[in-house]
């Protein structure tokens, strides 16, 4: 017995409206757009604004700010939310473009869809990059990487709806089609690609944060108890810092209140103290946080018993956060040190009494966080209140 089973031949489906499709990616290639400026915002004030912190600094894990501070936020000298903004601009630009294609089969999604590929694909570098590199997540960005995915998405269903070529024909067919509007998309183009040669060679450079130069004129010493202190010699105002060299807000603030003091040079006096978020020294820290920060302030002791405490202040400040060691040869040269008792320092047990007695002293004080600043016997964690520098302030 033979038995045939028939099967209905299923038609194609027809698609929606071409505006149930054009309209959603359009939403979203502007939600990428004003994302990139917020996280381009974001990123701005981050390395400007001395007391800026981000809706989304959340904890260490979730926290907007902690990637913007990592080296990984800038990309050939531009800030990647820049070029984020420029991506999707561009993207819309090109969406125009299917409004005017005629016919069945609409123009420049094949296109399109390889521009968001490229986007997705960078997208997941970027995710594996905050997971694994910085090991913090960016809410907005989370955002982005999305909008990307998604882009790729419509613009592959939208190809099969609208039953396009196989992909190597249709996009050299999306790319004859462009060129049909050459007086308009040739200039616009260009546009787009000068302005990315432009930001590339002359993006204002404003996330370097260097401190002013040692000067002459500013002087410098060490108190009774045997901190380094820089400034005033009979100050009007003395402002003691707890700091950690891998804590972001702690090089901001430091850099801040140098060129403060440069600005008071015999009114204000600056004295640095060391409360490094470091678990293998720091009795509040129960897990690997500032890994390198409590080795880094040893090296700065050193240094102050070399009377060269500020410029090797100033070097551990400038390392890139993503860098969990230092290269004590190089250092040693730098800053005219001898290396081989550089590298002994980092073992002895008086230096790191001394460490230690910072950390408890700061611990009085129920700091629980950098930076920290004691001023007439009060600590102020994160940042110095206005109505105190404000009297100093041209």
């Amino acid at each position: 017995m033979v038995t045939r089973l028939f099967f209905k031949h299923k038609e194609p489906i027809e698609p929606l409206p071409y505006q149930y499709y054009f309209i959603p990616v359009a939403i979203i290639a502007l939600i990428g757009v004003f994302d990139s400026i917020y996280l381009a915002f974001s990123h701005y004030r981050n390395y400007t604004d001395i007391g800026y912190q981000s809706f989304c600094a959340i904890s260490q894990a979730w926290n907007c700010d902690t990637v913007a501070q990592s080296p990984y936020s800038v990309l050939f000298g531009v800030p990647l939310a820049v070029w984020g903004i420029l991506g999707y601009g561009f993207f819309l630009f090109l969406l125009g473009f299917t409004l005017l294609s005629p016919g069945e089969k609409k123009r420049m999604w094949t296109l399109l869809m390889v521009i968001a590929l490229c986007f997705s694909i960078y997208s997941v570098y970027l995710a594996y990059i905050s997971a694994y590199k910085i090991h913090s997540h960016c809410i907005m960005c989370i955002l982005s990487y999305a909008v990307s995915l998604t882009l790729l998405f419509y613009t592959w269903l939208i190809r099969n709806r609208f039953r396009c070529e196989s992909f190597l024909s249709a996009l050299k067919l999306d790319i004859f089609y462009l060129l049909k509007f050459s007086k308009t998309t040739i200039p616009i183009i260009s546009v787009f690609s000068g302005a990315a040669i432009i930001m590339i060679f002359f993006f204002p450079a404003y996330w370097h944060m260097t401190p002013p130069p040692l000067s002459e004129n500013i002087s410098t010493g060490v108190t009774k108890t045997g901190h380094p202190w820089i400034g005033a010699e009979n100050p009007d105002l003395t402002i003691v810092e707890f700091s950690d060299y891998r804590c972001f807000q702690c090089k901001k603030m430091h850099f801040y209140l140098r060129q403060f003091i440069e600005a008071n040079p015999d009114k204000i006096r600056l004295v640095h103290r060391h409360f490094p978020l470091d678990h293998i020294v720091n009795p509040i820290i129960q897990e690997p946080l500032h890994q390198g920060a409590a080795k880094l302030a040893i090296i700065s002791l050193f240094a102050l018993e070399q009377d060269r405490f500020w410029e090797v202040n100033d070097f551990l400040f400038e390392l890139p956060g993503g860098e969990l060691t230092v290269n004590l040869q190089d250092l040693a040269e730098k800053k005219e040190l001898e290396y081989i008792e550089l590298a002994q320092a980092l073992q002895d047990k008086r230096l790191w009494r001394k460490l230690r007695k910072d950390i408890f002293y700061a611990l009085d004080y129920d700091l629980n966080g950098t930076p920290g600043f004691v001023i007439d016997g009060k600590m102020y964690t994160g940042q110095i209140p206005l109505e105190i520098l404000k009297p100093y302030l041209k």
